[in-house]
């Protein structure tokens, strides 16, 4: 059965912009806090739904749709607020699942024992944004965690039977081929169910775009035969039983500000399509 994902915004902050680890957030992040498609906070999450819906219900003749809780670091708020906010999600009669963005260090006891009840009424899958392994990297855009931190969350979700998508940047300054598939190779070591896999790409209204605009030959970006290269290298690495949940990204039109072919989507997903067929990828891969 075919499933559309509802982007929907809880309102919440980050760690990263409220000032508990700093106020800029991520570097490559906008100011949408990754959730420039979702529906207004302003609404509730009932609303947000049955707007979302509308968007997409030409397109989905099965009338069943994931809440994906996207903009921002979802599991960081008061646990009545998180309450409230995912069982008004999981209630809805046409909602089949929730997928859930947060960080690593936002999953203390009480989220997770909540996330566990959740999964008594819907399947719940818990994405998280660990980029790379690479300890400089991770500096660079400001994560603000150690890599034992997304470890041990793994770790936790998958003890409480909650799967678990982990989202990796391809193309980050500094990064060679052989880093990008080592992050890929360490983290199919650990009990994922599946990957999204995105550019890096340079947004209005980021600290990296000011980056990028003064100092452009410090922050060389990937063209698209690089990134294809690259991503059918981290494909070829990955388990058969990791699905890949995404195989690039596409920002905003109007915040996009490099690389700008990142903005024609059908034509990246089909010459990636055409490319892993010439390649004999998809005999056999989940994707």
């Amino acid at each position: 059965m075919k499933l559309y994902k509802l982007s929907l915004n809880a309102g919440f902050s980050c760690p990263n912009r409220d000032g508990t680890l700093d106020t800029r957030g991520c570097i490559f992040c906008s100011a949408g806090g990754s959730g420039d498609f979702a529906a207004s906070r302003e609404l509730t999450i009932t609303k947000q739904i049955e707007q979302a819906k509308r968007l997409v219900a030409a397109k989905n003749p099965s009338g069943r749709y994931i809440a994906y809780f996207q903009a921002y670091t979802n599991t960081y708020a008061p646990l009545p607020i998180l309450e409230r906010v995912f069982f008004e999600a999981a209630g809805h009669p046409e909602i089949a699942a929730l997928s859930i963005a947060t960080r690593p260090d936002c999953l203390g006891e009480e989220v997770l024992s909540l996330l566990v009840r959740l999964t008594a009424i819907k399947p719940v899958t818990i994405e998280l944004g660990l980029q790379t392994i690479h300890d400089n990297s991770a500096a660079f855009v400001r994560r603000g965690y150690p890599l034992h931190v997304y470890e041990d969350a793994v770790h936790s979700l998958n003890a409480a039977g909650i799967g678990i998508v982990t989202h990796l940047i391809l193309g980050l300054p500094g990064e060679t081929l052989k880093d990008m598939l080592a992050t890929v190779r360490h983290v199919c070591s650990l009990p994922l169910s599946g990957l999204k896999f995105q550019l890096l790409y340079v947004l209005k209204g980021t600290d990296l775009v000011g980056h990028y605009m003064a100092y452009p030959q410090n922050y060389p970006l990937m063209g698209f035969p690089a990134y294809l290269d690259a991503l059918l290298a981290c494909l070829a690495v990955t388990p058969e039983h990791i699905v890949i949940h995404r195989l690039t990204g596409d920002a905003p039109k109007p915040l996009l500000v490099a690389p700008l072919w990142s903005a024609n989507k059908k034509f990246v997903l089909n010459s990636i399509e055409k490319e892993m067929k010439h390649r004999n990828f998809l005999q056999g891969m989940s994707c």
